[in-house]
């Protein structure tokens, strides 16, 4: 059994006991919350599509808590202009473990 999720613009595929890093979200360390945002639920030979959301189906997951993903370095150059510049940036991610998927079937 899985779902595909959508949490704000990204879309994972995620089962009971799986742990998934998403977009910071704001909820506290430990806190249990609920995705509405279904796009798709599978379970065994029974395939459920929303258009675009599934109404009956819902995920709960734990939020684990935050870190940074790994740095993205962008560099610009400009050859015999002596300019140049380099910037890094680091991500903000939640940890979230996917405690059940609740369908009605």
């Amino acid at each position: 059994m899985y779902a595909i999720v959508q949490l704000g613009p990204h879309q994972y595929k995620v089962s009971e006991g799986d742990t998934i890093e998403a977009q910071k979200l704001d909820a506290k360390e430990g806190k249990s919350i609920t995705i509405d945002q279904v796009l798709m639920y599978a379970k065994g030979q029974t395939v459920k599509v929303g258009q675009p959301y599934l109404k009956d189906v819902k995920v709960t997951a734990t939020v684990i808590g935050e870190k940074k993903d790994k740095k993205v370095v962008s560099f610009k150059y400009k050859k015999r202009k002596d300019s140049s510049w380099k910037k890094g940036h680091r991500q903000k991610k939640t940890a979230l473990s996917i405690t059940k998927i609740d369908a009605k079937e």
